[in-house]
């Protein structure tokens, strides 16, 4: 699939269960973004948030709070843009 075509619904539909999460927090971010993106998230978003679920939820939540910056492999364009979108005040 093609790195900027939209999720098929089955495809969001397994992405948004990943997205529990044991912090309510993290949660409560990443349901807002998935929700105010319905129908738009990419392939590329996707794997970028998939990269971020694998982390622990207390360093999930530093990025999402800007209290940390992601490291090495995990710094890239993609997870960076993901953040910047997760972080903005409203969204």
């Amino acid at each position: 699939m093609p790195q900027h075509t939209p999720l098929s619904s089955e495809a969001l539909n397994r992405l948004r269960w990943r997205c529990r999460r044991g912090l309510l927090e993290n949660e409560l971010i990443i349901n807002r973004w998935l929700d105010e993106r319905m129908g738009h998230i990419t392939q590329a978003q996707a794997d970028a948030l998939t990269r971020l679920l694998d982390l622990p939820d207390n360093d999930l939540l530093d990025l999402l709070l800007r209290r940390a910056q992601p490291k090495s492999a995990l710094a890239t364009p993609a997870v960076l843009a993901l953040l910047g979108e997760m972080q903005r005040p409203g969204a």
